[in-house]
């Protein structure tokens, strides 16, 4: 096994700070919280862009500042969101066209999102999460273009099956980079039983990491772990460190996830070595580049 990389995610889309006062929305503080995560052992940081208000923001100029800023604090591997709904897929791929981060999370497929209720018995965030083969082959073709590495985020079975005519046509290449993202309603159950089937679903030697929505994120890093895996965490999945301690920083996520890690007998890699591992070079520490 080689050693376990961390990803942080940030702040997400949904989330806010009247949930989680934690929660980043300008890139200064954003770019914070790469910092704690970082230190904290993140060598990967995978970002949305906020409005001041909190809001959801795809102008390439605010990530662009986002990209300085968290340059100007840490090293750490930069890993931009592509996934919205109803925003134009070229809207949410200039961006990544433009600033050319290492890493772009790419959704492969489409589902239902939402979140329900059970005290309430309502949904919430009831979207049909559209990403059809087009948009998905038009940010492939961008990021080939751009030198950026595709990871792809996997809700369910049927997105990891969705490589394959993708690969098959060229537009995706190896290393395949996936983020296997279980608990998610309308998406897989975050279990270990259905992480075992989608590691074991995955085309040959690819890169994968596990995202786990809410306190059953620890139970699945710790699977990961275990499996020789990487694992995300950070306040866009999940605000709380334990049940009932909410986390006061993305950073409080990632050291707990760097503890299981060296209690389960594994080492965490460092941002060099993640790129060293996942092949991605050195380019990206290098602002503008």
């Amino acid at each position: 096994m080689g050693k376990v990389i961390v990803s942080a995610a940030l702040t997400g889309v949904l989330a806010t700070r009247d949930q989680c006062p934690a929660i980043p929305y300008t890139p200064k503080e954003i770019a914070e919280e790469a910092k704690r995560a970082a230190d904290a052992g993140a060598a990967i940081v995978h970002i949305h862009a906020r409005t001041p208000e909190g809001g959801a923001d795809w102008s390439v100029e605010t990530f662009a500042e986002i990209f300085h800023e968290v340059r100007a604090r840490t090293d750490a591997i930069i890993n931009f969101s592509t996934g919205a709904v109803g925003i134009p897929a070229e809207e949410r791929v200039a961006h990544i066209r433009e600033l050319k981060p290492e890493m772009a999370a790419l959704n492969m497929g489409s589902m239902n999102y939402a979140i329900y209720s059970e005290k309430k018995k309502a949904f919430y965030h009831d979207h049909v999460f559209a990403n059809p083969f087009s948009d998905i082959q038009l940010f492939l073709e961008t990021m080939k273009i751009a030198g950026v590495r595709p990871e792809m985020e996997c809700f369910d079975a049927g997105h990891i099956g969705n490589t394959r005519p993708l690969i098959d046509m060229g537009v995706l290449d190896a290393p395949y980079q996936f983020s296997l993202i279980m608990g998610v309603l309308g998406g897989i159950p975050g279990t270990t039983r259905h992480l075992v089937d989608q590691v074991d679903s995955l085309p040959r030697g690819s890169h994968w990491q596990v995202i786990g929505i809410g306190l059953n994120q620890w139970p699945l890093v710790a699977a990961a772990i275990t499996m020789g895996g990487n694992v995300r965490v950070g306040l866009e999945d999940n605000f709380y460190v334990e049940q009932g301690k909410m986390a006061k920083s993305n950073g409080d996520l990632v050291e707990k996830a760097c503890r299981l890690a060296r209690d389960l007998g594994r080492e965490v890699a460092t941002a060099a070595e993640a790129r060293a591992q996942l092949g991605l070079g050195v380019r990206g520490i290098r602002s503008g580049d």
